[in-house]
């Protein structure tokens, strides 16, 4: 940090997969961090050292955070497609609910927020092209919802902000799960079912692709977006597209199908030129990291 005032860091979600790897990097970077997670999805498994965990929603966020930060990173959103279908009163809880009072809590703080938006607004492939990919289900329409409304407060308050939108982020603490029935991620399912010597259950043909993006990518995006982004979106996303045959491959799993869900979707590399030009490299491969893991099998 080029400061000598400690700059502190307010991480909404602090306690999940891309937040834990973010409050690590923060620390390691100067700032004094808090993490305000409600548990929803996050652990306390991915607690790090130097962290302030406060366990809280946050539409109760200035309740929980009397400090003034430096810096907000808003993460702690419902954050997966197909369980949303299933349940858009919760995303609606967490998403629009708690969004609005962060914003409101920005607007009365008047720092900088750098707001981790969805790629899945940009999704829009020959299975229902018709279909915008922010209407495909609650998760998407809420995320394209805050997305503007992060624009919107940014202009009507004079606010600084930058919006990242991640690209099917993967690594350490990830979470498990069926694969577009639950929580957890395709990567780390898929991992496991290497583990376990099980088959890929994978909905459709599974010629569907996606940008699968390292988290530690992610969150060095995510500081440099903090340091010097400006009033504008930025794409993390890796160069190299796999379909979920190819990252099956990869483990070396065998194949089951079943029938596709209403989100199902292919997803493509975006450009990262706007990230590229604030110092930003990629780092990380997907076939580095299935390769690490088999060897760890």
């Amino acid at each position: 940090m080029t400061t000598d005032k400690q700059q502190l860091a307010v991480v909404t979600g602090g306690a999940g997969f891309v937040g834990s790897h973010l409050c690590e990097r923060l620390v390691k970077e100067g700032y004094k961090v808090i993490s305000l997670d409600n548990y929803f999805t996050g652990t306390t498994e991915n607690h790090v050292e130097g962290v302030d965990y406060r366990e809280g929603h946050t539409k109760n966020i200035s309740q929980h955070i009397t400090e003034t930060p430096d810096i907000i990173f808003h993460l702690g959103e419902y954050s997966r497609v197909a369980p949303s279908l299933l349940e858009p009163d919760v995303v609606w809880d967490l998403n629009i609910s708690g969004t609005m009072a962060v914003l409101e809590f920005w607007r009365k703080i008047g720092c900088k927020l750098v707001y981790a938006g969805s790629s899945t607004k940009f999704v829009n492939d020959n299975r229902a092209a018709e279909i915008a990919g922010r209407d495909r289900a609650p998760y998407n329409f809420a995320k394209a919802l805050n997305s503007e409304l992060v624009h919107n407060y940014g202009r009507w308050y004079n606010l600084p902000y930058s919006i990242a939108y991640f690209y099917n982020v993967y690594g350490p603490r990830e979470r498990a799960g069926q694969y577009e029935g639950a929580y957890g991620t395709v990567v780390e399912t898929f991992r496991q079912c290497a583990l376990s010597n099980a088959p890929a259950k994978i909905n459709g043909t599974g010629e569907q692709t996606r940008a699968f993006t390292h988290v530690a990518d992610t969150v060095s995006a995510l500081v440099l977006i903090a340091q010097k982004g400006e009033a504008d979106e930025y794409a993390i996303s890796a160069a190299e597209v796999y379909s979920l045959n190819q990252l099956a491959d990869l483990f070396g799993l065998k194949k089951e199908y079943a029938p596709s869900t209403k989100s199902s979707r292919s997803s493509v590399a975006d450009d990262t030129t706007k990230l590229v030009a604030l110092g930003w490299q990629q780092e990380y491969k997907l076939s580095e990291y299935t390769k690490l893991c088999l060897e760890e099998k």
